[in-house]
Formats: structure tokens, C-alpha cells, sequence
């Protein structure tokens, strides 16, 4: 058969790959990732999934810490070639090996980072929340279509087999209509604070740092984006509040006639949601932790079979390239939930409902 031929029989009998993907459009080999930031996220979550990819490979690292660098290096079989560091970050540009960057890094340097990586020709996937506003976050989506490259944010949980189902029963209205969602996402932080209490560093304080969890629930979940916010937010009378906000609570409204309530800070521990419908409810405890998944509905565990979400995010991404597509986390996502909680730190200041 001529090319053209084979194409149009393929596409005639609707052959398909596994990934759901035309048989000339597979990936054919794996992507190289360089991971910039070896703080605790990126060496006990990130790193150790690559063995699960089957389109991402680590190929270098960008550390600020040598000796780390050196040890997390020699331990995933990367040479000290491949080791780079936050003034030479540049010099990625002549690596051919490296496609992606992923930036692991509190969120107040998301910006530079990404936008470095983008002019270096190198595609990008972000850690959450994407930047420390929305101004930032309008600047590396704009820079990765100038750079013709992909920009992801790590919202792992589009990507976990749990979530994935209880957006299926939102969608397929298994518990009726959806009218309410509550969400609460908070942990207890006990030290100084470090980075978290840093606004410079920190970003927004809990609402950002663990508060995106439930604004991005409540957004898949409702499967719309919010159009009004109502908040408040307050402090606690202890040293490590003094730059951000602990508690929030906001309620978004979106165009379909759900209310969302999320909850969130930094004086408890919570990692949950709650979805009513009008034939039924959806609960989750914990709802987008790392594991341990507990749904139900109705009262009734909801069977699913879990999966490694990182590798997944992280091979999500490495298809995309490979067969110029686009990835279900694109920065507009990321741009969208800091918009969000810019309008909710809004609301909250001026004791009154804002628009989105």
C-alpha cells in the first residue's frame, strides 16, 4: 500500500494503539527529563516513578545543593555531566538529551525557572500552584507558545485512577444532578514555617500551597469553571502567619448551578471532598493524597483499580510531544486556579462577592 493508502485503511477500520493513539502516531521512544529542585517532593515522589514510565526516562538534574546533586545523580545512573545548576541552567540549551524540565521548587520561583527553561528550547512541566500570580502565570503561557513548546502544571490527581472515577460519575450523572461540592484540604504546620510562611517564596499561604487541591476539585468535579467568589480569610496571632493567611474558606458559583465550599489551612489536617446530587452523594476521604484512596457512593465503596498517577502525568506529557499533542493539565489550567485564588484573596479583603 502507498502511504496514503495505509492511512486511509487504517483510518477506515478505526485501527488504534493501546494509548488509543493511530498506529503512525505512537510514541516511539522516551522522552529525557531533567528535574530542576531535589527538595523532598522530587526525590520521594517524582524520581522513584520513572521506573513506572513508559515514555519518560531521568536524564540530568539542576540542583542548587552540589552534593546532592552528586549523590541523587549517581543513584538514578545520571553521569555528573548531566548535572547542572541554577547559574548554568542555561547551558541545557546544547543537551540534546534533555526535553522536558520539571520544576520542582517552592512556588515563588516558578516563574524564572520555567521561563528560563522555555528559552533554553526545552518544554516544560511546573509544579502546583503554577506562579505567584496571575500576571506570571500569563507570561509562561505566553513564552511557551512564542517557544513553540508544551507547558504542563503537575496537577497529578487528572491523572489518578480515583479521580478520574469520580469525575465519571459527575459527568455520567450517577448520583443525579450535581448541586453542592465541599472540600477541605489543610495540614498542621508545626515548625518555623520555612518557604510556607515566606510570601516571597510561599506564594499565598495555605490557600495556594494546599488549598489548589480543592479548587481544582471542585472545577473537575462541577466540570466548569467558577464565575463568581465569595471568601474569608484569617490569620493566626503566631509568628509563622505573619507574611500569609491560615485559614480560608470561600465558596466559588460556577455557570451550571453548583456551589462549591472550600475549606483550607494550615491548623489541621483534612484531604477531603464531598459531592451531592439530587439522587445520591459522593464522598471521598482521603480524596487526593498521594494513597490510600477511600470513595464511596452512597454509602457503597466505589471499586477502582489504583495506578502510579506521577508516571502517568509525567508520560502524559512525553506522548504529547512526541505526537504534537496537548496535555490534560496545560498551563491555561494553572492560569485559571491562581485567577481563582487572586479573586478569593479578593473577596476576602473586601468582604464582597467578585466576578471571574
Amino acid at each position: 500500500m502507498s502511504d496514503l493508502t495505509r492511512r486511509s485503511f487504517l483510518q477506515g477500520v478505526g485501527a488504534v494503539a493501546v494509548t488509543g493513539l493511530p498506529i503512525e502516531q505512537e510514541p516511539t521512544k522516551k522522552i529525557g527529563w531533567a528535574i530542576l529542585g531535589l527538595g523532598g517532593y522530587a526525590t520521594n515522589q517524582i524520581l522513584p516513578r520513572f521506573k513506572d514510565c513508559s515514555l519518560s526516562r531521568p536524564v540530568a538534574v539542576i540542583s542548587g545543593s552540589p552534593d546532592k546533586a552528586k549523590r541523587i545523580a549517581a543513584q538514578y545512573g545520571i553521569p555528573e555531566s548531566k548535572i547542572y545548576n541554577y547559574q548554568n541552567l542555561e547551558k541545557i540549551k546544547d543537551d540534546p538529551d534533555i526535553d522536558v524540565v520539571y520544576v520542582i521548587t517552592p512556588p515563588g520561583t516558578h516563574h524564572e525557572f520555567t521561563m528560563r527553561s522555555l528559552k533554553s528550547g526545552k518544554h516544560v512541566c511546573c509544579e502546583k500552584p503554577m506562579a505567584s500570580s496571575s500576571k506570571e502565570c500569563e507570561e509562561m503561557v505566553a513564552e511557551a507558545k512564542r517557544q513553540g513548546k508544551l507547558l504542563q502544571i503537575g496537577y497529578r490527581c487528572h491523572y489518578d485512577n480515583f479521580n478520574r472515577r469520580a469525575m465519571e460519575i459527575c459527568r455520567k450523572g450517577e448520583i443525579g444532578q450535581v448541586r453542592t461540592i465541599v472540600t477541605e484540604h489543610a495540614f498542621t504546620m508545626e515548625w518555623g514555617g520555612g518557604w510556607h510562611s515566606d510570601p516571597k517564596l510561599g506564594g499565598f499561604g495555605a490557600i495556594s500551597e494546599i488549598g489548589v487541591y480543592g479548587i481544582q476539585a471542585a472545577c473537575y468535579l462541577a466540570g466548569a469553571d467558577p464565575v463568581e467568589v465569595m471568601a474569608l480569610r484569617n490569620k493566626l496571632d503566631v509568628p509563622r502567619f505573619k507574611g500569609v493567611e491560615d485559614v480560608n474558606q470561600a465558596v466559588l458559583a460556577f455557570p451550571n448551578g453548583v456551589l462549591a465550599n472550600i475549606a483550607t489551612g494550615y491548623s489541621w489536617n483534612a484531604n477531603n471532598f464531598r459531592v451531592y446530587g439530587n439522587r445520591g452523594m459522593l464522598d471521598a476521604e482521603p480524596a487526593t493524597s498521594y494513597s490510600g484512596h477511600r470513595f464511596t457512593m452512597n454509602g457503597r465503596p466505589v471499586e477502582v483499580v489504583p495506578n502510579v498517577q506521577w508516571a502517568e502525568q509525567m508520560d502524559d506529557l512525553s506522548r504529547a510531544i512526541q505526537v504534537e499533542g496537548q496535555v490534560k493539565t496545560p498551563g491555561e489550567m494553572g492560569l485559571r486556579d491562581i485567577r481563582i485564588i487572586e479573586a478569593i484573596i479578593r473577596s476576602g479583603k473586601e468582604r464582597k462577592a467578585v466576578s471571574l
